[in-house]
């Protein structure tokens, strides 16, 4: 097998429209058949009824596409696109890379000429088999996984696109044992390679590094990736290397991901993967916004944080934060706020500081309100000109001179 995952979505899709269809003739629905003639040719030819299974599914379309199980498998698909038209040409259908049309073509496929759809193992692998020489012949499976320190999931796999997921690593079969012990979660990227093209473990380490600025912009910025990485090719041993450090979560404790919350990580990841810029000022922010999620304690990570806001908001940057981030009743007091924490800089640099909860927190809630404003522009709710965007904010809620 060489995806567990394209494996796992079609299988979990089979078994969800056998149950349907099962349901579906057991009230009543029948199988158009066509009769054709068998057999050599004689004086008294021989007739048979062929179930026309293709014809049932494609009335159904609508109802097998709200089952749960269909949306990952056309995802799964979704990630071999390229490949698709071949397949479908292999099943003497009109080539396409449409997802859903090579879903529909291996489901028929697997019941093909049945006129009951329980799910028989054999005939499932015969047709996934075919599917996987023409999605992977002439190419190699890589797979890369790394630890993500500071995260859990409610589910086994979230799949996030195009050969990325995150993998509970209890649930991933074969995983390496150093794997287990350093995390619960892990990201994985799988890929097929064919000869000349990028190295897949410099894919992962670009796709991990997306997918970790998308986790600190999501929540709370104490998620990080483990230093090394793991990979290996078709089913071969796994091999260690070392991806680069993302530094450890800052803080104890896990941001749960919850099933229900899937859908909009996911559509998030890919948002944030788009639209991330290259260069410029919001780049520069966006760097050293995780450069200070990086840090060992808040009081480290504090230049970072003003530095960006300094990048993005400077010269007013207090004023320029609180209205961009308060009510105008409390602008005031987060304008004091921030003044504050760019006072505590001047302490920490020359070893003055206190270390207490209180400045800890105040570090904190500057950092989440940089990470709004990063998260905001990036999703389009805000301006990238955050200067102009802010001075007109104070403009409407100064007060009108009588003069």
């Amino acid at each position: 097998m060489r995806s567990h995952t394209l494996h796992a979505a079609l299988k979990a899709f089979v078994e969800e429209a056998g149950g349907q269809l099962c349901e579906d003739t057991a009230h009543g629905a029948e199988i158009p058949f066509e009769l054709v003639e068998e057999g050599p040719r004689a004086r008294t030819p021989l007739y048979c009824y062929r179930p026309l299974v293709d014809e049932f599914l494609r009335e159904r379309q609508s109802g097998l596409a709200r089952l749960p199980a269909h949306a990952p498998a056309v995802r799964a698909l979704a990630g071999h696109a390229e490949r698709l038209p071949a397949y479908l040409k292999a099943l003497a259908r009109r080539p396409s890379p449409d997802p859903q049309v090579a879903l529909h073509a291996f489901l028929a496929r697997v019941f093909a000429e049945q006129s009951e759809f329980v799910v028989e193992p054999a005939r499932f692998e015969k047709a996934y088999a075919q599917l996987e020489e023409a999605l992977f012949s002439g190419r190699t499976d890589a797979t890369v996984i790394v630890a993500v320190l500071g995260l859990d999931i409610a589910s086994s796999e979230v799949v996030l696109g195009e050969g990325l997921s995150l993998r509970r690593v209890e649930d991933l079969t074969g995983a390496p044992p150093d794997a287990r012990a350093e995390t619960d979660v892990v990201a994985v990227f799988r890929a097929a390679v064919s000869v000349g093209e990028l190295d897949p473990f410099v894919q992962a380490g670009r796709r991990f590094r997306r997918l970790l600025t998308a986790l600190r912009l999501y929540d709370d910025g104490l998620i990080a990736l483990g230093p090394v990485a793991w990979t290996r090719v078709d089913d071969g041993p796994w091999r260690s290397a070392v991806l680069g450090s993302g530094g450890a979560p800052r803080a104890e404790g896990l941001t749960l991901l919850e099933v229900d919350e899937e859908d909009e990580l996911r559509a998030f990841c890919n948002l944030i993967a788009r639209r991330t810029p290259r260069g410029g000022e919001l780049a520069w922010a966006l760097a050293r916004y995780e450069m200070g999620c990086e840090r060992a304690a808040p009081a480290e990570a504090l230049t970072d944080i003003l530095l960006a806001l300094r990048a993005l908001l400077e010269p007013e940057l207090p004023e320029r934060l609180a209205a961009l981030c308060a009510v105008p009743e409390q602008r005031a007091a987060l304008t004091a706020r921030v003044a504050h924490a760019v006072s505590l800089e001047r302490a920490i640099v020359a070893g003055t500081a206190p270390r207490t909860d209180a400045a800890d927190d105040l570090i904190e809630e500057v950092e989440g309100h940089l990470r709004a404003l990063l998260r905001d522009v990036l999703c389009g709710h805000l301006d990238s000109d955050l200067r102009s965007l802010a001075d007109r904010l104070i403009a409407e809620a100064a007060p009108v001179s009588a003069g």
